[in-house]
């Protein structure tokens, strides 16, 4: 039959017709489509195939002929449609895949980022440290991470840091780690030797803190060290806040320890020993986890932080000391700086909220340890037992090798001071 469109339009799914004037040629109707199709013997092995031609009315009738036609003169030339169609497919399949293949072995700036991020900060630094590194990457490579290493200019370097300048801090953070990436890329020889490193090169020295801003004033890049008097205020204010944040920022006071290891503690890691309470830090969970000198880091408990410890130990069913239903199954150390920034008297997070505010301002839980161990210097501590007392390993010189000394004796004193010393001023 000819081609009629009313017809095609009354076609029911399953049935087809054939137009007379084109052998093979048919449309044929499913439930939602009628499609064109050249059905044909074989010339390679006798066999019936069909070759789909297009769907109409996308494709007109004549369209569809001169389609028919093309595959017809590749039938009467010894050659299976079919077949042709394949190995079409296949050859567009292989060709992608060997792009896939070619743009993953192609060198970029994400890729040589990505292969410093697995290979070695995934494996050397905490999860939290290591999702910031690829953080800033993500966010701030921008139209860079797709150029070829080797072609970044000198200009296009410094364009990306001085877009950030009003951001210092995190300017640096990201030229540090972008020239240790460049690095372990011409360590590992996927970049050619000959390829500046620019981040090394550019800013140095220019991307400093100018200090944080609060309540409309910069107050600067000082560190905070709290008086005498002040210390004496917050000692006698901490009951104020959380029995959980009292005794966590009393632990600041009374061990001078970091707040991740203080909100860490487990009961697995107190001992009671001759001379009394001990806490002893697994290196793993240390920050001087990294370091190959760096040892169990052992506190002695005395005064307030031994009458707190062994509180919570009555309740921790030898679990952490600060438990938490989060993910890490303790209380997170950030949740300390903000239960302090809450109390501030200039503080407008919850305003609604009635809460009494702090007589001492602009610290925060870090600023603790930093004041208890100038406290130790002006008691007249020797400062390789203060060192010791925070956490700090001494430098690494030959004397080292020689002096094992682990001044447990001398840690237990000195806590013992500055314990009697803090009662003093919280009086």
């Amino acid at each position: 039959m000819q081609f009629d469109a009313k017809a095609a339009k009354l076609l029911q799914p399953g049935q087809h017709f054939t137009i007379s004037d084109c052998p093979g040629l048919r449309l044929e109707a499913t439930a939602s489509t009628r499609s064109w199709t050249y059905r044909y013997k074989s010339p390679v092995d006798s066999r019936m195939r069909q070759v789909k031609i297009g769907t109409w009315p996308a494709m007109s009738y004549h369209s569809a002929v001169v389609a028919w036609e093309k595959l017809r003169d590749i039938r009467s030339s010894g050659e299976d449609p079919s077949d042709q169609r394949r190995a079409a497919r296949q050859a567009e399949q292989a060709e992608r895949e060997a792009q896939r293949e070619a743009a993953s072995k192609k060198v970029t700036i994400r890729r040589i980022c990505d292969q410093y991020l697995d290979e070695h900060v995934d494996p050397r630094r905490q999860e939290k440290g290591a999702k910031e590194v690829r953080r800033l990457f993500n966010v701030h490579l921008g139209e860079l991470a797709d150029l070829d290493p080797s072609k970044l200019t000198r200009a296009q370097a410094f364009d990306l840091l001085q877009g950030m300048i009003d951001t210092p801090v995190l300017a640096s953070n990201l030229r540090r780690e972008l020239g240790a990436a460049w690095d372990h890329a011409l360590d590992a020889g996927r970049l050619d030797e000959n390829v500046p490193n620019w981040w090394r090169l550019l800013m140095r020295g220019k991307l400093r803190s100018r200090g944080r801003i609060l309540q409309g004033e910069r107050i600067g890049t000082a560190k905070r060290v709290l008086s005498d008097g002040e210390l004496g205020q917050l000692i006698r204010w901490l009951p104020n806040f959380s029995r959980t944040v009292d005794d966590a920022l009393t632990l600041y006071l009374w061990t001078l320890l970091r707040g991740a290891e203080i909100t860490s503690m487990h009961a697995k890691d107190i001992t009671e020993e001759k001379d009394g309470l001990w806490w002893t830090i697994p290196k793993a969970e240390t920050k001087n986890r990294q370091r190959e000198r760096a040892e169990d880091h052992r506190v002695p408990l005395v005064g307030r932080a031994e009458a707190i410890v062994r509180r919570r130990l009555g309740v921790a069913d030898q679990g952490y000391l600060f438990p938490s239903r989060g993910r890490s199954g303790h209380v997170e150390q950030k949740a300390l700086g903000v239960a302090v920034w809450t109390h501030m008297p200039y503080s407008e997070t919850r305003p609604d909220q009635q809460r009494p505010r702090l007589p001492v301002t602009r610290w925060g839980p870090h600023d603790l340890r930093r004041s208890c161990r100038t406290l130790l210097a002006a008691m007249g501590c020797p400062d390789p037992v203060g060192e010791v007392l925070i956490g700090h390993l001494p430098p690494d010189t030959g004397s080292n090798v020689y002096n094992r000394h682990r001044y447990d004796r001398e840690r237990r004193e000195w806590l013992v001071k500055l314990a009697d010393r803090l009662e003093q001023l919280g009086k």
